[in-house]
């Protein structure tokens, strides 16, 4: 096989999307809509292809494109999941789109385009691959989150993520620009070979910039200031885009820089990510308390949950990055579920975003409060839901690597965020009802209604998900 041919078979998740995003920005154009439902209803079906292409694929594992690509078990996980998230993203914007009438066509174009990015960041052997990925990720994200152009919050929330994502892009790029003064090559396998198990000054500078500009993307403390506006301000299906598969192609590319660029150095890494792990865990645990809006708690929900993944990233080696994945893994399940309930609640028309809005949701809708009390319990970590065996992966993996007091202050943290989510619990069974939410669309029903059964029994077969964990992570190494 020739190395285009190679590199055509290993790269054809993200020709798929890029060939889509083309196609459809040509189709919307030319039949000059400015409301399309067509579109995305074409877009979840390259999304799909490219899921199937990656699960029915070569199983191989190759390093193409003069070794800025690479294609394994890790990669092909965390793409799954990406494309997934943005699916489903996808599928349920349609409705809230057309009721607050900015369902443009460019909408699934940019949602596309931004995943293409993640997979190419996913799959990144190299800082110029992985800036790259990440700028089309970037500036695809910067438009979304200002789509709603007439509503002040979301203009706010976009200008506010440029201007930071940028500054956040500058520090990434000193921090590259030092290992690549000191390796002399991009490659990351170079780079680890260069550094070996002494880091100099400019290797331990170059790596606190490059975790610094991850960080930012995984809205993990201190680089988390974006992320309760932006999710506020945001429309709904953006916010789910930006708390799933944004979320996860960040923590993809962090654990493959952290394990194979500073695999000799685990002790300058360990440091910044628990550092940055435990202040995360803390802000998410406490800063959620006295919050109003429930998409802004969300927001400060996914930086404590980023702590907790990070505490698995921690621990290191492949029981560590194993319990990452399945944790985030579950995570985008719980969230996808949530946002999927969030974007139910609508009230003669108009979007509501308060908790209050939930006020005795049992009576007046038995249906929904179940499955969102199921994700608000499984957020918790109550047993035996998914939630609970997620954040029991994180904490052994720290326990076995010896990192105690980690664990412990993972489970306090847990312990105190949960007040937060059983609030939520409690307006929803025991406080007087509100106004009746609108009949309920059926796309983020169906989403709310599955990932609740996924998240109740997956204590019932998680052999099979962990083995698959297992096996991503073991390519990594």
């Amino acid at each position: 096989m020739s190395p285009l041919s190679l590199a055509l078979g290993h790269c054809l998740p993200e020709l798929i999307l890029a060939a889509g995003s083309v196609v459809l920005l040509f189709v919307g154009a030319i039949r000059g809509k400015e409301q399309d439902g067509l579109l995305t209803e074409f877009s979840v079906g390259v999304l799909a292809v490219a899921i199937a292409v990656i699960l029915l694929g070569s199983k191989t594992n190759a390093v193409v494109l003069d070794g800025a690509f690479i294609d394994d078990g890790f990669g092909r996980f965390m793409k799954v999941f990406t494309l997934g998230c943005s699916l489903v993203t996808v599928a349920m914007s349609q409705d809230f789109l057309a009721r607050e009438k900015i369902n443009k066509f460019e909408f699934p174009i940019l949602v596309l385009l931004s995943t293409l990015g993640m997979l190419m960041l996913i799959s990144a052997d190299g800082l110029i691959a992985l800036y790259l990925g990440l700028e089309l990720m970037s500036l695809a994200l910067y438009v979304l989150a200002a789509f709603h152009r007439e509503n002040i919050r979301a203009s706010e929330a976009g200008l506010k993520y440029f201007v930071l994502g940028a500054l956040s892009s500058g520090m990434l790029l000193y921090g590259a620009s030092l290992l690549y003064g000191f390796a002399g090559t991009v490659s990351f396998t170079g780079i680890a070979a260069a550094i070996g198990s002494s880091a100099a000054l400019g290797v331990t500078f170059g790596l606190a910039f490059v975790m610094a500009g991850l960080a930012f993307k995984m809205s993990a403390v201190p680089f988390h200031m974006w992320s309760p506006d932006v999710y506020e301000g945001a429309p709904t299906p953006v916010t789910t885009f930006f708390a799933t598969a944004v979320k996860l192609a960040a923590i993809a590319i962090t654990i493959r820089v952290v394990i194979t660029v500073f695999e000799g150095i685990p002790g300058q890494w360990r440091q910044l990510v628990t550092f940055i792990s435990i202040l995360s865990m803390a802000l998410g645990a406490f800063a959620a308390i006295g919050q109003a809006n429930i998409k802004r708690l969300m927001a400060y929900s996914a930086i404590g949950h980023i702590g907790y993944a990070l505490v698995g990233l921690a621990a290191g080696g492949e029981m560590g990055v194993s319990s990452v994945l399945a944790y985030m893994a579950i995570y985008v399940v719980m969230t996808l579920g949530t946002f999927a309930g969030i974007l139910l609640m609508r009230v003669n028309g108009q979007n509501v975003e308060n908790i209050a809005d939930l006020s005795g949701l049992a009576r007046t809708d038995g249906v929904m409060a179940f499955f969102l009390a199921t994700m608000m319990f499984s957020l918790a970590g109550v047993p035996p839901l998914a939630g609970f065996f997620a954040k029991w992966y994180v904490f052994n993996a720290a326990i076995q690597a010896g990192l105690y007091p980690l664990a412990v202050i993972g489970i306090l943290s847990s312990a105190v965020s949960a007040y937060y989510y059983l609030r939520i619990v409690k307006v929803m069974y025991f406080d007087e009802p509100a106004p009746a939410f609108d009949k309920p669309a059926p796309a983020p029903r169906a989403v709310l209604a599955t990932t609740g059964l996924l998240v109740v029994f997956l204590f019932a077969y998680p052999g099979g998900f962990i083995e698959a964990t297992r096996t991503a992570a073991s390519s990594l190494f």
